[in-house]
């Protein structure tokens, strides 16, 4: 819930933290989103937008205010790298009739966001389906430039591979105290992006669900700070 609370202002001002990945120089900002500056390509994953609403209907009552502070924060990302194409890496919406319960505030938010530029929606597993009544162009995955897209990494990939599904964290100890944050996790062939959604939990990097995804000797925790990102090695990263 933190992320919803900082203003336009304080998610734009984050310093983007530069990795070379496919030969090319990526931006992994702090606020979860990866630009692709060549390309001018920005990616995000995971925003489950409409998951206050779907708890609802199971009586399970959130601040209804998730899509709203989402959209937001997406709206502030292509307000500060203007790219050409955005790209959400599947469970964009939180379950397959999500798209349909948005409302007129958030459809025109999306409506502006993607004004003048490409919006493609990869499918996940929470939004199997293409989503309806907003625009832009649904893929099961996206081959651009030799890397693909796509919502859950496959192990049998040899290529360059940008995925989500996994909401990856890191956890850092040092002098006894503890600090837990959302990260891109990457070996520099894979990278699994962080959530975008605010009202989304997240996967440590230690969990055996990784395993046999990364190359140890070059694996790094890109970890969120408030207004940078941090490499962590393999070495300093502990489980929850």
């Amino acid at each position: 819930m933190r992320a919803a609370l900082k203003t336009v202002e304080q998610v734009t001002a984050g310093e983007a933290l530069a990795i070379d990945y496919a030969g090319s120089e990526v931006l992994l900002d702090p606020a979860g989103a990866a630009w692709f500056a060549a390309e001018r390509l920005l990616v995000v994953s995971d925003m489950h937008l409409e998951k206050g609403s779907s708890f609802a209907r199971r009586r399970v009552f959130l601040p209804p205010y998730d899509t709203a502070a989402t959209l937001a924060r997406l709206a502030a990302m292509a307000a500060k790298y203007d790219p050409a194409t955005i790209v959400s890496l599947g469970d964009a919406f939180h379950d397959d009739e999500a798209s349909e319960r948005l409302g007129d505030d958030a459809l025109r938010a999306i409506g502006a966001i993607a004004r003048g530029r490409d919006m493609v929606w990869v499918t996940g597993n929470h939004d199997p389906s293409p989503p309806e009544g907003v625009p832009g162009i649904p893929v099961d995955m996206l081959a651009l430039g030799g890397i693909v897209f796509r919502h859950i990494a496959e192990a049998q990939e040899t290529g360059h591979e940008v995925s989500g599904h996994w909401h990856p964290c890191a956890r850092l100890v040092r002098h006894g105290k503890a600090v837990r944050r959302a990260c891109f996790a990457s070996d520099g062939v894979r990278l699994v992006m962080p959530s975008f959604g605010v009202f989304t939990g997240g996967l440590n990097v230690r969990d055996e669900a990784y395993a046999g995804l990364f190359h140890a000797a070059t694996f790094r925790a890109y970890m969120l700070g408030s207004d940078r990102v941090h490499a962590v090695g393999p070495r300093d990263l502990y489980g929850d």
